[in-house]
């Protein structure tokens, strides 16, 4: 089952995220599929870029989002209806 979700990087302490496709059987720091975007929680407000079309792509494929890229997602969208 293919699985979009978080990537860890960054230094001790100083966590940033890049939302990515794999799949669910690899460690997650295991080889992705592709990169949607990247998400860094210690900017204020937190700064989050996703490439919508291409994660809707892979929702139609069939890809589960975790929790976190779930709830990531539905702000980014929140965020595009908002300045349309």
């Amino acid at each position: 089952m293919v699985a979009i979700r978080l990537k860890r990087l960054g230094a001790k302490k100083k966590p940033f995220y890049r939302i990515i496709v794999m799949d669910s059987r690899k460690p997650r720091e295991g080889r992705t599929k592709e990169i949607l975007g990247y998400y860094d929680p210690l900017q204020e407000p937190p700064e989050i870029k996703v490439d919508m079309e291409r994660a809707q792509y892979w929702l139609d494929q069939g890809a589960q989002p975790s929790n976190t890229v779930q709830s990531l997602l539905h702000k980014v969208s929140d965020r595009e209806k908002q300045t349309d």
